[in-house]
């Protein structure tokens, strides 16, 4: 099933054909640079499931995302309710993504970004949109800016499952766009 397409994208439900592109983002040390760990392909594809399970009960969720022309996956992007109570409030959504390094620097992900935003706040109602990251992460933060994200200094926060052996990746910045800021982005 097709969620979106953008003039060279598509975001589209997982297929089994994608488990080596998943396995190969989360496996990747420059994809992973501020994760505390990468994953092996086992691992990977029970998140995989994971990831395709949380999308068909709710409806959100991280998707698979594609060149249009070909269908080829090149990484993952989407809406997805966070479960990091107290920083975020229950109910809280995040626009995250992940793309494997031979696509970075294209725009895929804030052409992605930008639909994706724009049917959040249109076909689910939400009434805002957070994305977080590693303070140093300055690849993630400005596709954050570009989408017309905010930074919220007052909403940052030492990440509950970094672990402590990993103290330069727990400092997490947070950005946020409403409902009502989102048109005049």
């Amino acid at each position: 099933m097709i969620v979106l397409e953008t003039a060279r994208l598509r975001i589209r439900n997982w297929r089994e054909t994608d488990r080596p592109l998943f396995a190969e983002i989360n496996a990747d040390p420059k994809v992973m640079e501020f994760f505390p760990r990468r994953r092996s392909r086992q691992e990977s594809d029970a998140l995989m499931d994971e990831v395709r399970q949380r999308i068909s009960e709710t409806g959100l969720g991280f998707f698979a995302l594609a060149l249009r022309d070909t269908d080829e996956p090149i990484g993952f992007l989407g809406l997805a309710r966070t479960d990091l109570e107290p920083f975020l409030p229950d109910g809280t959504v995040e626009i995250g993504w992940r793309l494997a390094v031979r696509f970075w620097r294209q725009g895929y992900v804030t052409e992605a970004s930008r639909a994706m935003l724009r049917h959040g706040f249109e076909k689910h109602g939400l009434a805002e949109i957070v994305s977080f990251a590693v303070a140093s992460n300055t690849r993630s933060t400005a596709v954050m800016q570009r989408i017309g994200m905010r930074r919220d200094p007052a909403r940052d926060f030492e990440h509950p499952r970094v672990p402590d052996t990993a103290p330069q990746l727990k400092h997490h910045v947070l950005y946020a766009i409403s409902r009502k800021e989102w048109p005049a982005r």
